[in-house]
């Protein structure tokens, strides 16, 4: 399966339970064109269907992690009215954009971004919508949608008030000034940071150890998505729903044998 979503534009491997997919455009700064977009779209199917796969990790070859919407398809310039440029952004928002990122939320397998060098625009969206954020010390992340009269899209103004509060996302979002390794780390925008030839493996390392973990791994990931539309009430119930589902779970009965015989248990995600 991993073989029909590899292409020119998205280096697709399988290392163990992690399918890695890695952003292959290094002359355009992995900027997103509707193949990249098609071709990580098509690898979020693969990655739900496949029971073999049990974590993802996105990085981009070269010196960045992606630029954003690669502009030189003329979709904001060139013939037609601003009417036409708008419908013309609104499809492809919604054919392309949209369901890569629903894609990589709903997917109830864990989902690393390991970030190299500069995350900006819907890169940034695509980088947030990860569950973990791993980055390099050389990394930087840059709401760009404003230096060229635009908002933020692909999930940006979603993710950003939930990561760092409603105060730092306006400042992110209205004055679309870069924000280093360290001060994404300081504020909650990433996970880790590490230095720029650890990046890879770290990000490996630690989709490996997801992919290691039980069922209660995707379930926990579909508890926290509830959460951002529930009361107190509603989350208890749903709480409740999916524990349930997590104790029937082969991978359950293993973690309690295995903590009762005083023996590292080893989870199937099922």
């Amino acid at each position: 399966m991993v073989t029909e979503v590899s292409s020119q534009v998205l280096a697709v491997e399988r290392s163990g339970g992690v399918l890695r997919l890695t952003l292959n455009r290094p002359q355009r700064l992995n900027a997103l064109d509707d193949e990249l977009l098609d071709a990580l779209g098509a690898a979020m199917v693969v990655a739900r269907d496949d029971d073999l796969v049990r974590a993802v990790l996105i990085t981009g070859a070269g010196r960045g992690f992606c630029a954003g919407a690669d502009l030189t398809g003329n979709r904001l310039s060139g013939d037609g009215g601003s009417a036409d440029r708008g419908s013309a952004v609104r499809r492809t928002l919604q054919r392309l954009y949209a369901p890569l990122i629903l894609g990589i939320r709903e997917l109830e397998k864990p989902v690393v971004a390991a970030v190299n060098g500069v995350a900006a625009g819907a890169g940034m969206s695509l980088a947030l919508a990860a569950d973990l954020r791993v980055c390099a010390e050389s990394a930087s992340f840059i709401q760009a949608f404003v230096r060229i009269g635009l908002v933020p899209d692909a999930g940006s103004s979603f993710f950003l008030p939930r990561l760092v509060g409603m105060a730092k996302a306006a400042e992110l979002a209205m004055l679309g000034e870069a924000v280093g390794a360290a001060e994404a780390l300081r504020i909650g925008l990433v996970n880790r940071v590490v230095a720029d030839e650890l990046l890879l493996s770290e990000g490996l390392a630690l989709a490996s150890r997801l992919a290691e973990g039980p069922r209660s791994v995707g379930l926990a990931k579909r508890a926290l998505n509830q959460s951002l539309a529930s009361d107190l009430r509603a989350q208890l119930g749903h709480e409740e729903d999916l524990q349930a589902l997590a104790l029937a779970s082969d991978d359950a009965v293993e973690g309690v044998a295995a903590f009762l015989q005083k023996r590292p248990a080893e989870f199937r995600g099922r």
